[in-house]
């Protein structure tokens, strides 16, 4: 084996695995539609929802030591006094709610 044919396959190997790694890195993201999905069949227990959106792009979040990147969204249903709106965060990675709250 001469070096270049060595070189040119270490090259061939460390692009294959560059482009592996984000391949693999972004697919490990729970689906955004997915999570909305989730928080809307959480939220249809309640009463009808009126509507919903989700940030399709995670984002970072830090809170106190734990960083993660996490999907914002919000979803609105009526209620008997009227129309109730509220934001959620959820982690990217597994789907979980880790926040939710009303808007005013």
């Amino acid at each position: 084996m001469n070096w270049k044919s060595f070189i040119v396959g270490v090259g061939i190997g460390a692009i294959g695995g560059i482009l592996l790694k984000d391949t693999i890195s972004s697919s490990s993201f729970v689906p955004a539609e997915k999570v909305l999905q989730d928080v809307k069949r959480s939220f249809k227990q309640d009463g009808n929802i009126d509507g919903s959106w989700i940030e399709m792009k995670p984002e970072n979040y830090e809170k106190h030591a734990h960083k993660t990147k996490i999907y914002r969204g919000g979803i609105s249903k009526r209620n008997g006094s009227g129309l109730q709106q509220f934001e959620f965060i959820v982690d990217a990675y597994t789907g979980t709610l880790m926040d939710l709250y009303p808007i005013s």
